[in-house]
């Protein structure tokens, strides 16, 4: 029997094993260790386990299983707290801030902006706000380079840069410091809430002073951090991109005094911020790195190679085209005339000192000062000063100098505090107090000639021995220890003889001097023994060029000044008018005119020859200190009168210097300078009749003096209540 009736065996598809789902190695490791159970299998038979890991390795990887899961667990956990702290703080910041206008002035104080006497911005104090600036108003250059250089990704955070975090940490690191040391990772925004200090005020009840405060503002530790970021975040809620880049472009400090980048383009180039072009808004934006360090007027150089590396990263993200780039390394930006010069920097010091602290020094306003300041005159007389010294001081030489110009009526025009232009640097011109020496004398010739004498009076230069109660007898020489016997008064003046003037001093009254010394303007404590008349007391060089800025007067006394006027900005009325100028008379005219002729002849041949000018007449006296320590010559023509001082600052003898030698020098320098250009004019002299012979030469008294001169002399003593 065949099997045909058989059926066919069904075809059926042997059963597809299902893929098993990829596990990643720590699930697998994971299985490996934990799993007890043991696959069943239907035979009966002894249960075989799983091979499993060596026990040697299985529990390290247990414990290090067990250490990442509880990282993992804290770490999840840690992460949800701090976001609901970051969020709870981004809500509390962003229910505290104002309008956008209210943050733009970062300022506690007030600023003062100084004009010469042409109206011409020549300085700045205090904290200058250029005005409100928008990132639709200032130059795109300026935008451009702020977002290449600070946060190339500012338009595309929501305030906080994790990327721009973990690269600065990672910088950091390599470098040494600290994770949080030196390069921040700060967006824009983060630089913002900084400026703004977290919203928080400065008080003065609170820190001792603005620095404290701005340091305080600048911690940063890691809490800080994490406020920072919350206050960023909240003001991206707050504000547009643009809101906030405006608010950074007018708080951002910029060096020399200036917040905000209106400010800083004034100063630095004498335009305001939407006229800057590509090479100036590189070098302000170079700024921000180190203010301080890197502002033009600091050293232009190092200014103009950090702009450099700006205008690379423009370049690099597309701000600038390859021929822009040229074009731009090929003509960096410089300073405008004002600032490269820093102009007047020892006379805005001095100035501000003329007006009252709240409106000046303290001010929380903005402040408008007119002066006396001529920045032409001011080139000329340091344009003087490092001719002198490159030319005529023996390299190496700590010697310092002093330079005052003012006009006739006491206008200072000029001032030249040392041989280096530091702002807020000691002002040897008006703070130094140094022994006058012979520079003196003209007061004690003063004296003389408000009393009676002339230009022609006779006096005997011969030996001297005075006794000094207390001290003993006081001998007086000559510098070169010679005696000229009979001499007239003109001839001691013009070749600063000692002994002359030391016998006129004692003949008019000790205090007849020092009284006529002080109504001109010398404020010091005037010495009380008779080296008076040889210039034993101090003085500024200041009071000394505005005393003899009475004898260019016609006797009439001085007070020096450099503030014209203060007006607060938006006042058209100003607060304070000028505080100086003529003030009474001193002496006789007659009297000033004379001594203005006895002092012409000083320069004409006597110990001041080297201050001659060509063409303007012109009148002066040296002095030179015992052991000379101090050399002064001062002087004036028909419009102007100077002073300058030498010596060191540690009271070091000068060596081979004297009054009649480099300080007349820089004298003639600067007046050279300032009168090129003016007609010369007469000065005010009053020429003396001719000598007439005493017909008893030798009854002349024991100062030297003619007996009728004497008993003039006497009776003038008593009705002034002279000695």
């Amino acid at each position: 029997m065949s099997n045909s009736n058989k059926r066919s065996p069904l075809l059926v598809a042997e059963k597809r094993k299902k893929p098993k789902p990829k596990t990643s190695l720590l699930t697998r490791l994971g299985r490996l260790v934990f799993s007890r159970k043991l696959k069943k299998k239907k035979s009966r038979g002894p249960r075989k386990r799983k091979s499993q890991l060596p026990l040697i390795l299985r529990w390290p990887l247990a414990i290090l299983i067990l250490i990442w899961r509880i990282i993992w667990g804290v770490t999840w956990r840690a992460s949800v707290v701090v976001a609901l702290l970051v969020g709870l703080g981004v809500s509390y910041y962003y229910s505290t801030l104002p309008v956008v206008t209210d943050l733009l002035d970062a300022r506690a104080r007030g600023s003062v902006t100084l004009l010469d006497r042409n109206d011409q911005v020549f300085a700045w104090r205090g904290e200058q706000f250029g005005g409100a600036i928008t990132t639709d108003t200032v130059s795109p250059h300026l935008k451009n380079a702020l977002i290449a250089t600070e946060d190339k990704r500012f338009y595309r955070h929501i305030g906080v840069s994790p990327r721009g975090v973990a690269s600065a940490i990672r910088i950091n690191l390599s470098e040494g410091r600290g994770p949080l040391s030196g390069h921040g990772g700060s967006t824009l925004t983060q630089q913002t809430a900084k400026l703004l200090c977290l919203g928080i005020p400065y008080d003065t009840d609170v820190w001792a002073s603005e620095a404290a405060y701005e340091a305080d503002c600048r911690e940063s530790s890691l809490w800080r951090k994490v406020k920072e970021a919350a206050y960023a975040m909240a003001l991206e809620a707050a504000y547009t991109k643009d809101d906030i880049l405006t608010i950074y472009m007018n708080r951002a400090f910029l060096g020399s005094g200036s917040r905000g980048f209106q400010a800083a383009s004034e100063r630095y180039f004498g335009k305001s911020a939407n006229e800057l072009n590509p090479p100036e808004s590189a070098m302000l934006a170079g700024l921000l790195k180190a203010p301080t360090r890197y502002a033009p007027t600091n050293n232009l150089k190092r200014s103009q190679d950090r702009a450099a590396t700006v205008l690379r990263l423009m370049w690099e993200q597309g701000y600038l085209t390859d021929q822009e780039l040229a074009i731009a390394n090929a003509a960096p930006a410089t300073l405008s005339k004002v600032a490269e010069a820093r102009a007047g920097g020892f006379f805005a010091d001095w100035v501000m000192g003329q007006g009252p602290a709240f409106l000046a020094s303290d001010t929380t306003e903005d402040v408008i000062m007119r002066t006396t300041f001529d920045p032409e005159i001011q080139i000329a007389a340091e344009e003087a000063v490092a001719w002198i010294f490159e030319n005529k001081v023996s390299e190496g030489s700590k010697a310092e100098t002093a330079v005052i110009v003012m006009s006739a009526d006491g206008a200072v025009r000029a001032i030249v505090g040392g041989r280096n232009k530091v702002v807020g640097g000691f002002n040897r011109a008006t703070q130094a107090r140094r022994q006058t020496g012979s520079a003196f004398k003209p007061f004690v010739y003063a004296t003389a000639m408000d009393l009676g004498y002339t230009p022609n009076s006779l006096i005997i230069d011969e030996p001297l021995t005075l006794d000094i109660p207390g001290s003993g007898p006081w001998t007086p020489r000559n510098y070169d220890n010679e005696f000229r016997g009979e001499i007239t008064l003109t001839e001691a003046l013009r070749n600063s003889l000692n002994i002359p003037a030391v016998k006129i001093s004692e003949s008019v009254g000790r205090e007849n001097v020092r009284k006529i010394a002080a109504d001109f303007g010398i404020q010091s404590d005037l010495a009380a023994g008779p080296a008076l008349a040889l210039g034993a007391s101090d003085a500024t060089l200041l009071e000394t060029t505005g005393a003899y800025a009475g004898i260019l007067n016609g006797g009439r006394s001085v007070r020096p000044y450099g503030l014209v006027d203060l007006t607060l900005v938006g006042d058209d009325a100003p607060l304070i008018g000028q505080d100086g100028g003529m003030g009474e008379r001193v002496i006789s005219e007659t009297a000033a005119g004379y001594l203005t002729y006895m002092m012409a002849q000083v320069v004409d041949g006597g110990t001041g020859g080297r201050a001659r000018l060509d063409g303007h007449p012109a009148a002066g006296k040296t002095g030179t200190t015992q052991g000379a320590k101090d050399a002064w010559f001062v002087g004036f023509t028909a419009d102007y009168v100077a002073g300058v001082w030498m010596g060191n600052d540690d009271n070091v003898p000068l060596r081979g210097v004297t009054g009649g030698g480099l300080p007349a020098e820089i004298w003639h320098e600067t007046m050279k300078r300032v009168t090129a250009g003016l007609p010369p004019r007469p000065l005010p002299i009053v020429v003396p009749a001719p000598i007439v012979p005493d017909p008893e030469p030798n009854q002349r008294g024991n100062n030297g003096v003619s007996n009728t001169e004497n008993a003039i002399l006497n009776i003038l003593g008593r009705i002034l209540g002279g000695n």
